[in-house]
């Protein structure tokens, strides 16, 4: 699920399996704790709520078994239930006005990521609302950018993975592997400048992450070291 998994080669291939490895080992932790943060904003939710706590209560309910396919990788069960529990898509066809209902939509965007459906994978995290966490829409900019790269809309990918990366920096992780993805990315479309530009602010920004610790062994790559 790579972002620039389809533009391999074997030049690139250390640095594509590298990309590869951390976003297997991290992506679904990563949007299972922002899910937790949107579920728990107490003030906005209660408020905004308040008036049909029933039916989102029902909502985090319907949404916790396909939670757990998610977390076991079991994505069509995720999306599809399994016929006695609702899967993402019924949950945000039912609750769609509630938290869960919104939050189901960033799992559904993750799972059909993970399944290789990129159009549908982008029309769920295009109606996922972050509801003002910044934390969260960097990660939605990332996933965007996985999903226009491997349709190969390289612009739209790079737009994003740009936003990803700076949208909020406090989270250095997942900030410095978007910004390598962006410079990966120009990379593989030839546009060395560009990449030798990002991999510098990687190495410059992020220097205590092993995406901004590695940098100079990309630019070396492109013959760009001091």
């Amino acid at each position: 699920m790579s972002a620039i998994k389809k533009h391999e080669t074997h030049k690139d291939s250390d640095r594509l399996m590298d990309a590869q490895i951390f976003w297997e080992k991290n992506n679904k932790r990563i949007v299972i704790v922002l899910g937790a943060i949107i579920l728990l904003s107490g003030g906005y939710f209660a408020y905004k709520y308040l008036y049909k706590l029933p039916e989102a209560k029902q909502g985090v309910e319907a949404i916790a078994k396909a939670q757990q396919y998610f977390a076991q990788d079991s994505m069509q069960l995720a999306l599809n239930g399994d016929g006695r529990n609702a899967g993402f898509l019924k949950v945000i066809s039912k609750y769609g006005g509630t938290p869960s209902g919104n939050l189901a939509k960033l799992y559904a965007g993750e799972a059909y990521l993970q399944l290789g459906d990129y159009n549908n994978a982008l029309k769920y995290l295009k109606d996922f609302d972050a509801r003002g966490s910044v934390q969260t829409q960097a990660l939605v900019y990332g996933l965007m950018g996985d999903a226009l790269s491997e349709l190969k809309k390289n612009e739209e990918a790079l737009e994003n993975y740009k936003k990803a990366s700076t949208t909020f920096e406090q989270n250095e992780a997942l900030s410095s592997e978007y910004l390598f993805r962006a410079a990966s990315l120009y990379e593989v479309m030839g546009r060395n400048k560009e990449a030798i530009e990002l991999f510098q602010q990687l190495k410059e920004k992020f220097p205590r992450t092993e995406r901004g610790f590695s940098a100079e062994k990309y630019l070396g790559k492109l013959g760009a070291t001091e």
